[in-house]
């Protein structure tokens, strides 16, 4: 016999069959010690009719009637499938209603709608529809609810699918996998995901409260987040930083990193890069032996780190003052609407980055002692203290993290976000380099050829101060000092390598003609002067140096220089009288004259 012709019976139509089967024999017991039946029929009535006994409870009241009905239905046998009820039950897919076809689709394709109107207004909607289409007949709203009660418990997934969409399907409804972590060990994997703080800190460019970033690296054996990093914003800093700070504190390299899959951990710096293909330099989790996997987009349940982010936020983030929920739903009273009292009790404290990440740190502590949920006979930190270490060189860890781009050796060396980089070592060329940067440290990078050959490490140039001698300290003018040696060092060294082409002749007129260009390249001079001028800012002259001087002068930055050096080894010079009559000198050397300005 197959399972689909098995008649199904319920439960409930069981327990009523067998309630019926004792309650006949007892009223045979009930009607054998009684000499007139009939009297002991209406007797055994009345009382069953009257008690509060289990079998009342199940049947309720009966009639003599129902008896010998029962009594003939079994004749003679035992068999208590005869006294089941003979209802007739809708299988699992079907339901009896009196709405016909044409109703239960007007209602279901409201219900159904993606802006998931509410069952009373498709109920209000279906019938005011159809009383437009001239139906005289309209059933009940109970009627339709009851319908649409039956439909969502039945037929769940449809419900979902249309008013919620896809996610919703996978979220709510799609079985998932249960993931055994006992198989794991301590470093195996780490889930890396960004998450946007609900509190405010202090942005430390502006010094105004804005909401941060933590990015972090949690290992899925231990449960345990073993190394992040707060930022303004997610980015690959922020990301390297993260990474780094977990080697460090595992003092190992994870074998694998399972990963959100947004823009910043995509980056050519985290994966194989192919843009560097030609140059054999592969990306940061290649270079460091590290597989990595990205996270399905929108499927948290994938990320077990998205439980620790939740726990993240009931226990540590509503602690804080500066809490500000993590929608509108569910901010702290003190934000609401016209709420007075809430905001006078509010503690107004925001903590700048290092405060917080303080206080994390000592969360973490407290989270750690806790059980393990993948060994709960051990807490977080000693399941943690059981990794096989590396013992990780820090400084190799650095240098393998680096980063690396293609650039031009441009005038002022290299120019990488926004600063200029240089070495002596680059001077004279003008081609195609690679460097690799310490994003923990932008004070210099590294500089190789494209075949990988090391150049040098080029220091970031600093800016000088625009009137060194006359307006600065003496650390302004020590600087400008050795920057002007060093431009002179790097033009006689062309000079001195370039003299071995030329004869004697030729280099003197080579040097005369370097000296000629470099004043030329003085005119026009603008100049720009701190606040010690009274307000003002900028100055710009016309005066500029012209060859009819009687020699050739050494370079100068600016006409202040130039004058201080004609007056102490050519003071007749007259170059002098005409800088005297211009309002650059009068600004420079004659102290009243700002008190016109």
């Amino acid at each position: 016999m197959s399972e689909n012709s098995v008649i199904f019976t319920p439960e409930k139509s069981k327990k009523i069959a067998l309630a019926r089967l004792d309650l006949l024999n007892q009223w045979k017991e009930f009607r054998r010690k009684s000499d007139n039946k009939l009297q002991a029929d209406y007797d055994f009535v009345n009382l069953h009719n009257t008690s509060n006994s289990y079998l009342f409870e199940i049947l309720g009241k009966i009639s003599r009637g129902t008896l010998h009905r029962w009594k003939n239905i079994l004749n003679g046998t035992e068999d208590y499938t005869k006294l089941i009820p003979q209802y007739k039950y809708a299988k699992v897919d079907e339901y009896r209603t009196c709405l016909t076809a044409e109703e239960i689709k007007i209602f279901m394709g409201l219900l159904l709608h993606p802006n998931r109107l509410c069952i009373g207004k498709a109920v209000a909607l279906t019938k005011y529809k159809l009383k437009e289409q001239g139906q005289s007949y309209i059933p009940a709203d109970i009627t339709f609810r009851k319908y649409a009660n039956w439909f969502k418990k039945n037929n769940y997934d449809k419900w979902v699918l249309a008013r919620d969409g896809e996610k919703a399907l996978s979220d709510k409804v799609e079985p998932y996998i249960k993931r055994d972590a006992s198989l794991l060990e301590v470093g195996d994997i780490l889930v890396a995901d960004g998450h946007v703080l609900n509190f405010n800190v202090i942005n430390p460019f502006t010094g105004k409260p804005t909401r941060a970033t933590l990015v972090g690296f949690l290992d899925w054996k231990s449960t345990a987040l073993v190394g992040y990093e707060i930022m303004l914003e997610e980015n690959t800093q922020c990301i390297t930083s993260a990474l780094r700070n977990s080697i460090i504190n595992l003092d190992m390299i994870p074998k694998i990193v399972y990963q959100d899959n947004g823009r910043a951990f995509r980056a050519k710096y985290f994966t194989d890069d192919k843009g560097f293909t030609e140059l054999g330099f592969n990306g940061l989790y290649s270079k460091l032996g590290i597989e990595t996997v990205f996270a399905r987009p929108y499927n948290a349940r994938a990320k077990v780190i998205e439980r620790f982010f939740k726990e993240f936020q009931e226990g540590f983030e509503k602690l804080l003052p500066s809490y500000v929920g993590s929608s509108i739903s569910n901010k702290p009273a003190y934000l609401m609407r016209n709420e007075k009292f809430h905001k006078q009790i509010h503690n107004e404290y925001i903590p700048t980055i290092d405060e917080t990440i303080k206080m994390i740190d000592m969360w973490l502590n407290f989270k750690n002692s806790q059980p393990c949920p993948n060994a709960p006979d051990k807490t977080i930190a000693e399941v943690l203290s059981e990794r096989k270490r590396q013992n990780i060189e820090i400084n190799t860890l650095d240098d393998l993290m680096f980063a690396t781009e293609v650039k031009i050796i441009h005038r002022n060396g290299i120019r990488f976000l926004n600063c200029d980089y240089f070495d002596e070592r680059l001077y004279g060329f003008k081609s195609k380099v690679l460097i690799k940067y310490n994003l923990f440290d932008l004070t210099n990078i590294k500089v190789y050829t494209p075949k990988g050959e090391y150049l040098c490490t080029a220091e970031r140039v600093t800016e000088t101060h625009p009137m060194a001698k006359l307006l600065g300290d003496v650390k302004d003018y020590e600087d400008y000092k050795q920057k002007i040696e060093k431009q002179r060092k790097l033009r006689r060294k062309t000079i001195n390598s370039v003299k071995q082409y030329f004869s004697n002749e030729e280099v003197k007129f080579l040097e005369t003609k370097m000296l000629e260009e470099k004043d030329e390249n003085l005119i026009p001079v603008q100049t720009v002067f701190k606040s010690r001028l009274n307000g003002v800012q900028k100055l710009n002259s016309d005066f500029s140096v012209t060859k009819s001087d009687s020699k050739y002068l050494p370079p100068f930055k600016n006409n202040s220089e130039k004058y201080e050096y004609l007056i102490a080894n050519d003071p007749s010079n007259s170059w002098i009288t005409e800088f005297k009559n211009t309002k650059e000198y009068r600004l420079l050397y004659e102290e009243n004259i700002c008190e016109n300005y």
